[in-house]
């Protein structure tokens, strides 16, 4: 990981008309690679990955359950969990799972 010299924000590793060029999105600073880089095969992506619940039935017991209609089935009790799932200033996302069916469904807060 590399650095911009005259900010101190992370540069980003591009290619321009054949070179490699270490550029920073906060001044504009660019800089032309020759250091013994020589490609560039791979562009990580950001991916958001929520794992609802596992399947097994003892990860489940150990959940906390309420008075919650299931939408599918109209059973009155569910398991419930909070995740995280937008920017840490916005209210987690609540699940619910049905004891009686396994249906899953959330409430945004």
């Amino acid at each position: 990981m590399r650095f911009c010299p005259r900010c101190g924000a992370r540069v980003i590793l591009k290619k321009k008309d054949n070179l490699l060029v270490l550029e920073c999105h906060r001044c504009g600073y660019n800089a032309v690679v020759d250091e013994g880089i020589r490609e560039v095969s791979e562009v990580a992506t950001r991916t958001e990955v929520v794992t609802v619940l596992g399947e097994r039935s003892e990860e489940i017991r150990a959940l906390p359950t309420t008075t919650a209609e299931c939408p599918k089935c109209s059973y009155d009790k569910a398991y419930w969990w909070m995740v995280q799932t937008r920017s840490a200033d916005e209210a987690p996302t609540r699940f619910f799972r049905c004891v009686k069916c396994g249906y899953v469904w959330r409430e945004y807060a």
